[in-house]
C-alpha cells in the first residue's frame, strides 16, 4: 500500500512497509470505521466504540443514541476505551443526546476514555462533566 503525504506542496511517496510502526498506527490504516456493540444495562444501554467518531460516522452513532431515547432507554454510557479519533462533529452528537436524555429525566456519560478522546474533552472543558 503506497501513502501519499503532502507538506508545503511537496508530494512524498512512502511504502507501507517502509514506515515506522508509530507512523501507521497514527494514520490510522487498518482501521477507518465506527464499530457500535451494545450492552445492556438497568433502565438503559452500554455503547462499546470502536475507531472513528468523525463527521462520517457521527450520524450513525446519532441514530442509535436517538432509537436508544425512543426506546426508552434513558441511561446511555459511551465506552470510549478503543475510539481513536472524537472530532467536533463526534462531540457536537455526544452533547445534543446528553440534553435529550437529560430532558427525558436520564443521563449520558463517557466511561473509560481513550487517552485521545480525554485529552479532546480536557482541551474543550468537556471532560469533568461527561466522564465518570
Amino acid at each position: 500500500m503506497k501513502i501519499k503525504i503532502l507538506v508545503n506542496l511537496l508530494a512524498i511517496d512512502f511504502n507501507k512497509s517502509e514506515m515506522p510502526d508509530a507512523v501507521t498506527r497514527g494514520l490510522n490504516m487498518n482501521k477507518e470505521e465506527l464499530e457500535i456493540t451494545t450492552e445492556k444495562i438497568p433502565d438503559g444501554v452500554k455503547f462499546h466504540l470502536k475507531g472513528l467518531v468523525n463527521s462520517t460516522y457521527a450520524d450513525i452513532l446519532q441514530n442509535k443514541l436517538e432509537e436508544a431515547l425512543r426506546d426508552g432507554k434513558h441511561t446511555i454510557i459511551l465506552d470510549m476505551l478503543w475510539v481513536e479519533y472524537l472530532s467536533s462533529t463526534g462531540i457536537r452528537v455526544i452533547l445534543k443526546i446528553y440534553k435529550d436524555a437529560k430532558e427525558a429525566g436520564g443521563s449520558l456519560s463517557i466511561e473509560r476514555p481513550s487517552q485521545r478522546v480525554r485529552n479532546v474533552l480536557g482541551l474543550t472543558a468537556l471532560d469533568e462533566m461527561l466522564i465518570k
